[in-house]
């Protein structure tokens, strides 16, 4: 009996060994504090059981995990064994059927062509979907799951990231078994359902919470999620990643590894490759983050049997939103601030003003010209860019037709600083003139409207970019920004104070009683033009300058109608629509200038949901901003130029227009940094350090794109330092975007004390902080430079608050290097008591070493010094100037802080 039962008690204990040999060789698990991954092998292969989210265990509790959706685990390659089709499937209008776009927009055709092939539609190729049949665990803890199809072998290495819990790292590598095309995806996770779903975003294409089966509204203006799992390219790309978060708050991220891609390779451009594909869902409609490498027949798919592939990635799986996941991405894993480090600037912000001055006050650089026009002198610049209607023979360098003028604050303000009789005399009352005969006095439907930005000399008649139409927005930022601006300057201009009233009167004609505005009326008929979109852009902050200058409450109660009806239908759901005709209005700079014309009425009335509104405004801009490539020194050449890589990064500019129509796809990003100034508001308001840091990278050390002989930027950035070329009107955004940039780092930096008091007129918000352009239609971009640091050479008085500049109240001194600011020691000795910053753009300014004694010890006064050139102005004089009469302007129009500085004690930080 005895001997019976030890055999059983054996034979048990055999069979629990077995079962836990079986249970430990079933199972798989990468997990950490932050998010956990559990595999099980099935009869058709290992499956993912556990893809969740962690929140942190306390004393009383313990980490509790919260599943992202269905898991699955699943691995996809697709096949071809003959070329892909590359005939594209063009997106039709759901309304009408009609074919997208329309026959006359010819610059997005190339673009829609190359983004609506059929593999970017997932109709290319052959399927085949598996779960990997075999898996090793290697002594770091990493697993590697291998697998073999009749087309191709897998390979796939798993890890954890130890520098950020959360980040599960992988390396797929595919072997061909025999020769054609190949694409493999990212393994899927798991799956969310529609219903489960709070927000997916591929940045730079769309983005929102709701399925849109418009293929327009959502493919070509990001308007809501495709109803099918479409894939997009690297072109317009902001970052590299394809995000999904459910409504309990978990959020996946799959992000390409650095140096998957990079635009400026090969010595030359290579943007719309197809080397990486992005998308929001997998090949079978369900919704998951998901990369392909490459799209089926682009570049790299095309392979010999025994030819690999390879695709590095990551997954960042925690709690969360969509904002956490950008900047994750952007600040960790492509070092927004290492690429702020290695940037050298060359040109200091002095120099890059003079050089303005002197390209704006030269007829053949700038293009200027004047014809007649109703018994006036106009004046404007020539604008070679295309607008439909335009004659210009492009052999003839001298023949122009289409004309323009952009930042009308910009030319008043410099007129106003350096009192050139060129600026003063020759152009302002011509450009004055120009706007007059721009607006439509005689009664009628269009009466106080601008009748078109450009005016072509050889036809005589003023038109839009894109058409014979009439947009409100345009009366917005044409009639009243302008005007608007100019009155700042010469607030007694009565002619030009009844043409704002004239302009305010017709937007509050055209306001729907919802308050929204339509795109656009046909200036032939009247009839309403583009109704398939709605008017999501800053078309209220017309009535809200009208406001400001002129007093009357009825406009700003019209502006908050307005602003009410954009923050419910286009900020809520992150829908937005641009003004650059020639792009069909898909989404561009129009978005961040919501943002501060929100801010503005925030200021005026109190309420913060106009402050929270503009806030989540300028977060979602974030996804219209390059964050890649990770910058280094890598030796390269643009146009022929040796550069290093960080000379030419497009990290930290924003695109014209982007999505799969958008020029960001073939040209990337442009040189006008037009959401500087309003990022480091934001920074201030928010505390959220990426605003800022988005903002420096956007602005420092851009002379690489420098053209040599005017030392004025190129408008896109695959130009380089070829200049503005067709567009010389972006000088003006240039311009104003100093200030516009400088003086909200100044309060910034000193932590919103830093106050200006009245002495002139120069508006931030009539101007908007991207102003309003169309490589013309002026974009604010500041000026680069280095080194420049504030002194004070008073002691903090609570009641005295000197105006500035004055030399003995407010000095500078200027470094003789190039450096980071972060290395410059700004409580040195020899730089006496500063403000504890180093703007990032200051330089050496024909300044000798500060004094450590005499009667000031901060010579270098914002007066003309004796040591400065006595050829030329003061280059700091200039600056401070720009910088003065750009804050002023409160008492005139409320726009802006009044100009007064505090003496502060010095502040260590």
């Amino acid at each position: 009996m005895k001997t019976s039962r030890a055999i059983i008690t054996a034979c048990i204990l055999a069979l629990l060994a077995i079962h836990q040999y079986a249970s430990a060789t079933e199972t798989a698990s990468l997990s950490d504090t932050t998010a956990r991954l559990e595999w099980t092998r099935a009869p058709d292969g290992w499956r993912l059981t556990t893809a969740s989210a962690l929140t942190p265990a306390s004393a009383t509790t313990s980490a509790t995990a919260i599943p992202l959706g269905t898991t699955s685990g699943q691995y996809t390659i697709l096949y071809s064994a003959t070329e892909p089709p590359a005939d594209p499937v063009p997106p039709r209008f759901k309304a009408t059927g009609d074919v997208f776009p329309e026959p006359n927009y010819k610059y997005i055709m190339p673009t829609r062509k190359k983004s609506f092939l059929p593999a970017a539609f997932n109709l290319a190729g052959e399927q085949h979907a598996f779960y990997p049949s075999d898996l090793a665990t290697a002594p770091d803890g990493s697993r590697t799951f291998t697998h073999s199809t009749d087309v191709a072998d897998i390979t796939a290495r798993w890890s954890l990231d130890p520098s950020f819990p959360g980040d599960i790292r992988v390396t797929l590598t595919l072997t061909a078994r025999k020769a054609g095309w190949f694409s493999m995806t990212t393994p899927t996770l798991a799956t969310v359902d529609p219903r489960d779903l709070e927000w997916a975003v591929v940045p730079g294409y769309y983005k929102g919470s709701e399925l849109n089966s418009d293929l327009v509204l959502s493919m070509c203006y990001g308007h809501g999620l495709p109803d099918r799992p479409v894939i997009v390219g690297e072109g317009s790309a902001s970052t590299l990643a394809s995000i999904i978060t459910n409504k309990a708050g978990v959020t996946l991220a799959v992000i390409a590894e650095p140096g998957l891609v990079d635009p400026s390779s090969d010595k030359r451009i290579a943007r719309e490759r197809w080397r990486l594909g992005l998308s929001h869902m997998t090949r079978d409609s369900k919704l998951s983050p998901t990369l392909y490498r490459p799209l089926l027949g682009g570049e790299g798919s095309r392979l010999e049997a025994g030819e690999t592939l390879a695709l590095s990635f990551r997954y960042s799986l925690r709690r969360g939103d969509w904002f956490a996941a950008v900047k994750h991405a952007t600040e960790n894993i492509y070092a927004l601030r290492d690429f702020l480090a290695l940037k050298q600037p060359v040109r200091s912000l002095s120099q890059r003003l003079h050089s303005l001055h002197k390209y704006v006050t030269d007829d053949t650089t700038s293009l200027w010209h004047t014809e007649q026009f109703e018994n006036k002198t106009i004046g404007a610049q020539a604008y070679n860019g295309g607008v439909v209607g335009a004659n210009r023979d492009k052999s003839n360098p001298a023949d122009y037709d289409a004309m323009k003028n952009s930042d009308y604050g910009a030319m008043w303000m410099l007129a106003r600083i350096t009192g050139d009789p060129r600026l003063v005399k020759d152009r302002l009352p011509h450009a004055r003139n120009f706007k007059l005969v721009q607006q439509q006095s005689a009664p009628g439907f269009f009466q106080g409207a601008a009748l078109g930005q450009y005016y072509l000399a050889k036809s005589s008649r003023f038109t839009e970019e894109w058409g014979d139409y009439v947009e409100p927005v345009a009366l917005t930022y044409y009639t009243m920004l302008d005007i608007g601006n100019i009155l700042l300057f010469e607030p007694g201009d009565a002619e030009l104070r009844e043409r704002l009233r004239l302009g305010a009167e017709r937007l509050l004609a055209w306001q729907r009683s919802d308050g929204s505005w339509v795109v656009a009326y046909d200036h032939a008929t009247q009839k309403q033009l583009f109704t398939e979109l709605p008017d999501y852009r800053p078309t209220f902050y017309g009535l809200l300058v009208a406001h400001k200058i002129l007093g009357d409450k009825k406009y700003l109660d019209a502006a908050r109608r307005g602003a009410d009806w954009l923050v419910e239908n286009a900020v809520k759901p992150a829908r937005f629509v641009g003004v650059c005709g020639d792009a069909r209005f898909a989404a561009d700079f129009a978005t961040v200038q919501i943002a501060q014309g929100l801010l503005d009425l925030h200021e005026l009335t109190g309420e913060t949901r106009y402050r929270d509104a503009a806030i989540e405004t300028a977060r979602q801009y974030v996804t219209e901003i390059f964050t890649h490539p990770r910058a280094t020194t890598e030796a390269k050449v643009a146009n022929k130029v040796p550069v290093a890589d960080w000379q030419i990064n497009q990290t930290g500019l924003a695109f014209e227009h982007g999505s799969t129509i958008g020029s960001a796809n073939g040209g990337g990003p442009i040189l006008l940094a037009s959401y500087a100034g309003l990022y480091v508001r934001m920074a201030q308001i928010t505390g959220e350090p990426l605003f800022k840091d988005l903002a420096r990278a956007s602005a420092l050390g851009r002379d690489a794109f420098l053209d040599p002989k005017t030392q004025v930027a190129s408008y896109y950035w695959s130009n380089f330092n070829r200049g503005p070329g067709s567009f010389p009107t972006t000088h003006g955004g240039r311009l104003a975007g100093s200030p516009t940039t400088l003086y909200p780092k100044f309060n910034y930096a000193r932590r919103g004390r830093f106050r200006f008091r009245a002495v002139s007129s120069r508006p931030r918000s009539a101007r908007t902080p991207a102003s309003v352009s169309r490589r013309g239609k002026s974009t604010a971009s500041p000026p680069i430079s280095h080194g420049l640091m504030l002194k004070r050479d008073a002691p903090r008085s609570t009641t005295s608050r000197p105006s500035l500049p004055t030399k003995q109240k407010l000095s500078f001194s200027c470094s003789t290097t190039a450096r980071a600011p972060s290395r410059v020691p700004s409580n040195s000795p020899a730089h006496g008591k500063a403000f504890p910053f180093v703007m990032p753009w200051a330089s050496p300014c024909h300044c000798p070493p500060p004094q450590k004694h005499g009667p000031s010890r901060f010579p270098h006064s914002v007066s003309r010094s004796s040591h400065s050139n006595q050829n030329e102005p003061h280059r700091s004089s200039l600056f401070f100037a720009l910088l003065r009469v750009w804050a002023g302007g409160r008492r005139n129009a409320g726009f802006v802080s009044q100009w007064k500085i505090e003496q502060l004690r010095p502040a260590h930080t």
